[in-house]
């Protein structure tokens, strides 16, 4: 997949975004926060084995094919009146932080149908290579439907290029299932909360892409639903020391998401929302969901635990002024807040957690 490369008009030039080569390289940078392209061990994708819940597995892949959403990805007159009204209408500074949003979310999108292609080519086993299909199409649509919007600001990315030269990250793959379920659920769980906000408030619904969160966000659902299935098929995976990874990714996908999100005030703003409760709702129902698949939940109503997300937040922005800053004074600053970040994370992992008993029954609903 690839976009045409266009210069971004002046009239609504989003400040750091001039052009497309300036969001090509925000898309392709590798940090802490920014989403990451995969790779894994194919061999032992090909090796999984579902045949333990092969009747909800079947009926799963009953729903891909049905493909519920081949028609919802595309844009109708209504949508590009909207787009332009909303381009015109946005202060620059709330203007920059959609279009960081956008490109997180494309890069985040495109990185879920690379890995999945990429699986989809290297395993022989049936049941994996379908899934791994269905789930590609239904990203590619994603990421290219996003892209849409970036190309309205004029700074489209060229996913061809993206694909070619942004790092890879070599996660086995039960890395691969906890941070995948993970980010698919969470992101069910962001874009709800926004659509029933919108819903709620249509007055502060500032751009038409909004209104296709609803059935957008299923799929997503679905698709952590597949690594929920896939995990409870081989229980190993959510046993004995496989318990300490799962507390980790748990810890690192909702801090990832709690500083990012704390970056772009302004757009939750925008939207009527305070940074702060829509992510703790967020992660409520993220927390509510992974109950599922996952033996452990991590204590939101903690003090300790909120505190310590807050002391990230505070830390990210420290480093973020440090680096800006500059001089050998800015970098060991820079390097004093990340050692500082580090200790309050591990501080984190080894708060208590909850524990409970997986329910008989895996599959669950979008009903938030």
């Amino acid at each position: 997949m690839s976009t045409e490369r266009q210069a971004m008009p002046s009239a609504i030039a989003a400040p750091g975004f001039a052009s497309s080569d300036d969001a090509s390289r925000k898309a392709k940078e590798t940090t802490l926060l920014s989403p990451r392209f995969y790779t894994t061990d194919f061999k032992a994708m090909d090796a999984i084995d579902v045949s333990p819940v092969r009747a909800e597995w079947d009926a799963m892949m009953a729903e891909y094919e049905g493909d519920n959403n081949h028609d919802h990805f595309q844009r109708d007159a209504a949508f590009g009146e909207e787009a332009r009204a909303s381009l015109a209408a946005l202060t620059p500074e709330l203007r920059k932080e959609f279009v960081d949003f956008l490109i997180t979310s494309v890069t985040s999108e495109f990185s879920g149908c690379i890995l999945y292609n990429e699986i989809a080519k290297h395993v022989d086993n049936p049941d994996i290579k379908q899934l791994m299909r269905f789930m590609a199409r239904d990203e590619s649509r994603h990421a290219g439907f996003i892209n849409q919007s970036l190309r309205d600001f004029g700074i489209g990315i060229d996913l061809g290029d993206l694909k070619r030269t942004k790092r890879y990250t070599y996660f086995k793959p039960k890395y691969i299932f906890y941070a995948t379920y993970l980010s698919e659920k969470i992101g069910y769980a962001r874009y709800i909360s926004i659509y029933r906000q919108l819903e709620r408030h249509p007055d502060k619904r500032f751009h038409p892409i909004f209104r296709w969160f609803e059935r957008w966000c299923n799929d997503e659902f679905r698709h952590g639903e597949s690594f929920a299935l896939i995990m409870r098929a081989n229980p190993h995976l959510l046993q004995g020391g496989n318990k300490l990874w799962i507390r980790f990714f748990l810890l690192a996908v909702y801090a990832t998401m709690y500083v990012r999100d704390h970056t772009r005030p302004m757009l939750h703003n925008a939207m009527g929302l305070d940074s702060t409760e829509y992510d703790w709702q967020v992660l409520q129902i993220t927390s509510e969901i992974s109950r599922q698949v996952f033996p452990i939940t991590l204590d939101l109503d903690s003090p300790a635990f909120r505190a310590g997300m807050n002391r990230l937040v505070h830390l990210s922005r420290s480093m973020q002024a440090a680096q800006e800053r500059g001089g050998v004074i800015g970098q060991l600053q820079r390097a004093g807040y990340a050692v500082a970040a580090g200790w309050t994370f591990l501080r984190l992992y080894t708060l208590p957690v909850k524990s409970h008993d997986l329910p008989q029954q895996v599959r669950m609903q979008p009903a938030w």
